[in-house]
């Protein structure tokens, strides 16, 4: 949340505004009802709700839901995530754009050293997760030089590195197109360093192309949303912290999800509403992108979730 737009003066959500932990159980578990398999807790940064362990409890116990992971800064592991794990969390992910200190500092703008999501990477593989997924978003002149070097931290552990393509989530990233890196790029440069070869989707719908090198040994994957998109493949959802129901990660506006939920509205009566949103959403904004459409308004990814 960049420092000139989220500064002393910005207003943040009241609690009451925020649902509470029996709310969104309540919603994600009418989501499990509709056939949702996976869920992912996200942010901003969700290790900083009180807490936490007790809604991933509440997650976990929904019968039907395979799959519960966590997108993290990685810079409260150490402290949480031995209770992630025992409250059942299925695996973490962690956001590390460069093992250069000066340059990931400058990126996160909240002077994060290197070394301490590092820490939180170990502490989550000794709470028991593993493979963790690393995200880096590669933007050029700030940390593509850098990429090869982050692959090769992860090179000889069961860990994923994913690159993703600079997004214009939002308007305070200063985005613009000259700095996208794009998936091709990205993989003729891991390619002068690794011998890498594809693997194929676990499912449809998978973001990521993948790709590791013969033999085993760490995997490589591309989140190419800018170059190339895969709208039409979207299986997403996500739930903001006031109960808005968004359908695409570009989206300017959400269903109002809290207010049937505090005005009494029935499971059935909810789940006729979230179906319905799902039904007539036409979201393709990746693929649509021109030079014209990041001038369109849109929600932060840390109000939305990556």
């Amino acid at each position: 949340m960049p420092k000139e737009a989220f500064g002393p003066e910005h207003r943040f959500l009241e609690r009451k505004e925020i649902l509470t932990y029996e709310e969104i159980e309540r919603i994600v578990r009418i989501f499990v009802d509709l056939g949702i398999k996976k869920v992912r807790l996200t942010g901003g940064e969700p290790l900083l709700r009180r807490d936490l362990p007790r809604l991933v409890e509440l997650l976990s116990a929904l019968e039907g839901l395979e799959d519960l992971s966590l997108t993290t800064n990685g810079l409260l592991l150490v402290e949480q995530a031995a209770a992630l794990k025992a409250a059942g969390l299925t695996r973490v992910t962690v956001s590390l754009d460069s093992l250069d200190d000066a340059v990931f500092r400058r990126m996160n703008d909240v002077d994060i050293p290197v070394a301490a999501v590092l820490n939180g990477i170990d502490a989550a593989e000794r709470a028991g997760f593993s493979p963790i997924k690393i995200n880096a978003v590669v933007r050029r002149g700030v940390n593509d030089h850098t990429i090869v070097d982050l692959a090769r931290r992860f090179r000889d552990s069961p860990h994923v590195v994913r690159f993703i393509e600079f997004m214009d989530v939002g308007t305070t990233n200063g985005w613009r197109l000259d700095q996208v890196v794009t998936g091709k790029e990205i993989l003729q440069r891991l390619a002068g360093a690794f011998r890498l070869e594809p693997v194929e989707p676990a499912y449809r719908g998978e973001v990521a192309r993948r790709y590791r090198e013969p033999g085993g040994g760490g995997e490589i994957g591309l989140i190419t949303s800018v170059s190339q998109p895969f709208c039409g493949d979207c299986t997403r959802a996500r739930l903001s912290p006031e109960g808005k129901l968004f359908t695409c990660l570009f989206a300017t506006s959400g269903t109002d999800l809290r207010g049937l939920l505090r005005a009494g509205s029935t499971d059935d009566s909810l789940r006729k509403a979230i179906s319905g949103v799902w039904k007539r959403r036409e979201d393709r904004y990746s693929e649509i992108r021109s030079t014209s459409t990041p001038a369109l308004p849109r929600i932060e990814m840390s109000y939305i979730g990556g």
